[in-house]
């Protein structure tokens, strides 16, 4: 569900509290959850309900106040052409996903806070808005975590608007994509322009939705791990390898990392920077065609028809953020944190703690 919250004239126009009374008209059975839904009876009625929400019932609305309030201009200048249109000023768009056990929907929460802490950088930015970030683009890109007792919100701008992140009474997650200016995202301010507006803030709401899950959902299951770590033939076809552990791979998972990737693709061009910025040395193309060949032989990418461009698959999601992840947080600090002269069964020791802190720390475990 989607529901708006839209403000005009300094008034206040919910759109959760205006579903609740549809669902109720139309029989549907529901719970709260503050001005939302926790629960209901039909979610594909109530989703039905909250997408009629439009131009139409909103301009209906006003008209209805028309009718009571004072207002200077006249039946005279109605006829002559003269009245009131309405504008949008800030529109609210969210999306709540209720936990069916809070205390573990908590922790995801925490757990996804600690691992989006750069999601205010540009080229997240231009990947969550779907807006081009020009060095002219106004805004100061960082994450902004702010905490209030013991909630935290996650806040991340672009130009005068912005995508907040919270865990909603204790029970469910909550993205609220709150639109300041229509224009940041490319649409008009009148009121006939809602429907494009509120498709594009959906789209925030899920390209941030979708970023997060491959953060967390990225461990790669053992037949994976082994298809892509060794030799395999695909289809008759010698697929290399793409050993954990070796710098080209592991600059070439950290390069498809970047969550750019995941909306707008990548081509050769585009790859070989980053590849040779993470290796530390020249990347040519060559190379990127060789490793491009067998990224797409083991079923990471795929190329799009008529380009020259190219998207994860599932499978690349997962190769990509686990290699980096596993890499960065747990084999970097663990070798760090096991140097030095100690051996034998004291050695052995430091390696189990350190382990089992770094698992921990990382949230690799879950």
């Amino acid at each position: 569900m989607t529901p708006l919250a839209i403000s005009k004239f300094g008034e206040w126009l919910n759109g959760h509290e205006w579903a609740k009374r549809q669902a109720s008209k139309a029989g549907i059975g529901w719970s709260a959850l503050a001005n939302g839904f926790a629960s209901c009876q039909d979610p594909a009625g109530l989703q039905a309900i909250c997408d009629r929400l439009g131009p139409a019932q909103i301009q209906g609305f006003f008209d209805r106040w028309l009718q009571r309030l004072p207002v200077p201009l006249s039946a005279a200048d109605r006829a002559g052409g003269y009245w009131w249109e309405l504008s949008m000023r800030q529109i609210e768009t969210s999306r709540t996903l209720v936990f069916d056990q809070p205390r573990n929907g908590r922790a995801f929460f925490e757990a996804l806070v600690a691992d989006n802490l750069d999601l205010g950088r540009p080229e997240q930015i231009e990947l969550i808005f779907g807006k081009k970030v020009l060095p002219s683009t106004p805004g100061v890109f960082a994450t902004r975590v702010l905490t209030r007792g013991v909630d935290v919100t996650v806040n991340v701008g672009y130009k005068h608007s912005r995508t907040k992140e919270y865990f909603k009474e204790g029970r469910a997650l909550r993205i609220e994509t709150v639109v300041n200016d229509p224009t940041d995202l490319g649409v008009l301010r009148r009121l006939v322009h809602l429907p494009e507006l509120q498709a594009k803030a959906r789209d925030v709401n899920r390209r941030l939705l979708d970023h997060e899950h491959v953060g967390q959902g990225c461990v790669l299951a053992s037949p994976a791990f082994e298809r892509i770590a060794r030799p395999s033939l695909e289809d008759g076809r010698k697929a290399p390898a793409l050993r954990f552990g070796d710098p080209r791979v592991q600059a070439l998972a950290g390069a498809l990392a970047i969550t750019a990737h995941l909306v707008g693709g990548f081509s050769n061009r585009s790859l070989r920077p980053l590849v040779a910025e993470l290796l530390g040395e020249p990347y040519s193309q060559a190379r990127c065609c060789y490793d491009l060949r067998r990224l797409k032989r083991k079923g990471l990418i795929v190329r799009l028809e008529h380009s020259n461009t190219y998207v994860l698959t599932d499978d690349g999601q997962r190769f990509a953020v686990f290699y980096t992840k596993v890499h960065n947080r747990l084999l970097r600090p663990l070798m760090a944190a096991t140097t030095g002269p100690t051996t034998g069964p004291a050695a052995l020791r430091v390696l189990e703690h350190a382990v089992t802190d770094y698992i921990t720390q990382a949230g690799i475990a879950a």
